[in-house]
């Protein structure tokens, strides 16, 4: 895939919000991609990009396309990036296929089979184009916009993008294989897929392998959030490890300490971490993220030397508790007690997972 122009940007805002892409918009759009621009990654690699058997420059060009569905795609590293520390915390791939079930074949760069299993896209970062009318009737009490689909297939995503009116910058491809669950992050403007924010700042040994339903539960809960960036960033790296320090998270955003810390502080408010005063450690509030009932139903891992009780439930614990609600997020059917996979035996077979 090739970068995307500023022309090409400002063209694909006017072909998605006619009269509400004014002055005012246009200044706005500016604005926002050289934000976005300011916080861009070195990338792992360049991509290029296979919407329902057709090649597309960039993911603008699809969403420019009314043809276009994104009913199957393919995603390619070309060339495909060597293994080694910058796919440190992902599973390197050499190409991504998507088929219209919302299932993908991940080709991993080791020789072997692909790999199996459900995909799905979450819009990082976007500007959502305003006229000043719009702005103006906000300020007033307006009706707030709902972002929908930015958490579901491709085609949920790329139809929700043209639905709101939104102009995308980076995006996640979340590929749920039956243990765990891997985030793909690509830069939509220059093309490329971001390494990991942890590979080359966190060791590999803080990292603490989730399952794939309580990954879902957890995407599920950022795509239809009201939370900053850089507070999803800090929730989604303290799942995934046993409890972090501030300095050790503002060290993997390479940002400043004091917005790090009131975006932790943000997630102890919500209740989805806790903090640790004598040690300053902050850890992830797991149950947080299943259903009051599941929740309640967990019990409590025996803590020696006091402490809150209900703030230490095993991973186990929770996994057996939410069995009881857990669905399969493509057809819907209640899964088996003890089932670690999202998906149930019927999907499980035709995907391939099981």
């Amino acid at each position: 895939m090739t970068a995307v122009s500023p022309s090409e940007i400002e063209a694909l805002a006017a072909g998605l919000g006619g009269a509400r892409h004014d002055a005012y918009s246009r200044r706005a759009l500016a604005r926002a991609t050289d934000e976005y621009l300011l916080r861009r990654r070195s990338p792992l690699g360049e991509a290029a990009l296979t919407v329902d058997g057709k090649e597309f420059p960039n993911a603008y060009a699809v969403i420019a396309d009314p043809s276009a569905k994104a009913e199957t795609a393919e995603i390619r590293l070309e060339p495909v990036p060597p293994s080694g520390p910058a796919w440190r915390f992902l599973l390197p791939f050499e190409r991504l296929v998507f088929a219209s079930d919302g299932s993908v074949e991940l080709h991993p760069l080791e020789p072997g089979p692909p790999v199996r299993g459900v995909a799905r896209i979450v819009i990082r970062e976007h500007y959502l184009l305003r006229s000043q009318s719009d702005e103006e009737r906000a300020a007033r009490g307006g009706a707030r916009v709902e972002l929908k689909g930015l958490g579901g297939t491709l085609a949920e995503a790329l139809a929700a993008c043209r639905a709101a009116t939104i102009v995308p910058f980076g995006a996640a491809i979340l590929v749920y294989l039956p243990e765990e669950r891997f985030r793909y992050e690509f830069d939509l403007l220059h093309s490329t897929l971001l390494p990991d924010p942890r590979a080359g700042r966190l060791s590999t040994g803080q990292r603490v392998r989730r399952s794939s339903r309580l990954a879902w539960a957890l995407d599920q809960y950022v795509a239809h959030s009201d939370l900053s960036l850089l507070t999803v960033r800090c929730l989604e790296v303290l799942i995934e490890s046993p409890g972090l320090t501030s300095v050790e998270i503002s060290h993997v955003f390479g940002g400043v300490r004091e917005l790090v810390d009131s975006a932790l502080q943000g997630l102890v408010q919500h209740r989805l971490v806790t903090f640790d005063r004598r040690t300053g450690v902050y850890r992830p509030r797991l149950e947080a993220f299943l259903p009051p009932a599941d929740a309640s139903a967990a019990r409590p891992d025996p803590m020696p030397g006091g402490g809150d009780p209900a703030l230490r439930t095993s991973v186990q614990e929770l996994i057996a508790a939410a069995d009881a609600r857990a669905t399969c997020p493509l057809c819907g059917a209640a899964l088996p007690p003890g089932r670690r996979s999202i998906l149930c035996d019927n999907c499980s077979a035709q995907v391939g997972t099981t």
